[in-house]
C-alpha cells in the first residue's frame, strides 16, 4: 500500500467512534468494517490527500476500495467526485466495475451523480454507455444510468429526452431502487421545468408503479 493509503487509513482510525459505526452499520445494512468516522472527516481527509495527476488518483481509489472498510470506500467517492475532472470516458469501464461492487445506494448514488455525471457532462457521446447500462442486469449499474445526469436535469439543464429514452424501458421494473431513481430524477426535473415531468406523467402514467408516480408528482401544482 501506497504512503498516501496509509495516511488516510490512520486519520480515519484516529477520528473513529466504535458507537457510531454500530449505528451506521445498521443503517446502511452491509458487511463492511465500519470505523465510526463521520462525513465532515471523511471529506476533510479525502481534500487533504488529493491526487496530483488521474493516475494517482486512480491508484489511490482502488487501494481503498480493495479494503473491506467502509470509511475508506466512502474517501474513494469523495475523493473521485472532487477530482472528477481528471476522469475521461475511459475510465467509464473501471467506474462500473466500483458500481458492481457498492452494493449500496450509498455509493452508487454519489458516484453516479458526480463523477460519472461529470464525465457524461463532459463528453457527452458517452450517453451511449449509459444507454448500455440501462440494460444491465445489475440494479446498481442501471440505478446509475438513471442518476447520471440528476444533476444537470435537477439544475434545468440536461437532456430530458435522454433520461426518459433510459427510464421509460425500466418503468415495470420490480427493484425498489429503480422504482425509486425514476421518480427522484422527475421530481427534481419538475422543480425547473415541471412541464417535461407533467408530460411524462401524462404519457407513461398507467405503466409506473406507485412508488415512482407519488415520487415524480410530489412537486407538482394540483
Amino acid at each position: 500500500m501506497t504512503l498516501e493509503f496509509e495516511q488516510l487509513k490512520a486519520e480515519l482510525e484516529a477520528v473513529a467512534r466504535p458507537e457510531r459505526a454500530e449505528q451506521e452499520k445498521r443503517y446502511l445494512k452491509s458487511e463492511l468494517r465500519f470505523l465510526g468516522a463521520g462525513l465532515p472527516a471523511i471529506r476533510a481527509a479525502a481534500k487533504r490527500h488529493r491526487a496530483k495527476d488521474r493516475e494517482a488518483l486512480v491508484h489511490l481509489c482502488a487501494q481503498l476500495w480493495a479494503t473491506d472498510v467502509h470509511e475508506l470506500h466512502a474517501v474513494a467517492c469523495v475523493l473521485l467526485e472532487i477530482q472528477a475532472r481528471l476522469l475521461e470516458p475511459q475510465d467509464l469501464p473501471w467506474l462500473c466495475g466500483l458500481l458492481r461492487t457498492s452494493y449500496t445506494w450509498a455509493y452508487v448514488d454519489q458516484l453516479a451523480a458526480h463523477t460519472v455525471g461529470d464525465i457524461v457532462r463532459r463528453h457527452p457521446e458517452t450517453r451511449a454507455v449509459l444507454r448500455a447500462w440501462a440494460q444491465d442486469d445489475d440494479v446498481w449499474v442501471r440505478r446509475a444510468a438513471l442518476l447520471a445526469e440528476l444533476i444537470e436535469l435537477r439544475s434545468g439543464r440536461g437532456d430530458f429526452a435522454h433520461f426518459a429514452t433510459l427510464a421509460v424501458p425500466m418503468l415495470g421494473d420490480k427493484s425498489f431502487w429503480i422504482r425509486k431513481a425514476i421518480g427522484w430524477v422527475l421530481r427534481d426535473v419538475s422543480k425547473k421545468r415541471p412541464e417535461l415531468t407533467r408530460d411524462f406523467v401524462a404519457q407513461h402514467g398507467p405503466r409506473m408503479a406507485g412508488l415512482t408516480l407519488r415520487e415524480a408528482t410530489r412537486r407538482l401544482p394540483e
